[in-house]
């Protein structure tokens, strides 16, 4: 019981927020409109966490300017658009559907129907057959054809 525990508290710690107190909003109402936003935000440094996760400095830069800009009255698709527009939608955790982004998006779908195929196919080849042994008459008949050639 104890390791479920320690594995669920391991689990959660890497899921805390990395808002440091500093970075916090007084109106609880924006700074929860902040981390929806944090968490839709893929941090440039660590390609694999969003800046609510992040703890590099770049992140830190990027809360805060999250929090700026939602206290200078923007809604939350202008502080994301804001965003996007200083470092490109690579910055969105989740790329909008378009040309750029459409092999990241039919990708998943490409290497099922590929790996779908292979499998098909692999399975659908023929089964080698087992060789029958020689009797000895048949044995004599090649003997014989043989010697008729040669």
């Amino acid at each position: 019981m104890k390791a479920v525990a320690l594995f669920l508290m391991l689990l959660f710690l890497g899921v805390a927020n990395a808002a440091e107190p500093d970075e916090l909003l007084d109106d609880p109402v924006l700074e929860a409109r902040a981390e929806k936003i944090d968490a839709q935000l893929r941090c440039v440094v660590c390609q694999s966490q969003s800046i609510a996760e992040s703890n590099a400095p770049l992140a830190k830069d990027l809360r805060l300017l999250v929090r700026e800009r939602l206290v200078a009255g923007d809604t939350n698709k202008e502080v994301i658009a804001y965003v996007v527009e200083r470092y490109g939608d690579y910055v969105l955790l989740k790329p909008p559907v378009q040309g750029n982004t459409l092999f990241l998006w039919a990708f998943p779908a490409l290497a099922l129907a590929a790996g779908g195929a292979g499998a098909f196919f692999f399975l659908r080849r023929p089964k080698p057959v087992a060789a029958t042994p020689i009797n000895d008459e048949d044995e004599q008949e090649i003997d014989r054809l043989l010697e008729e050639r040669g």
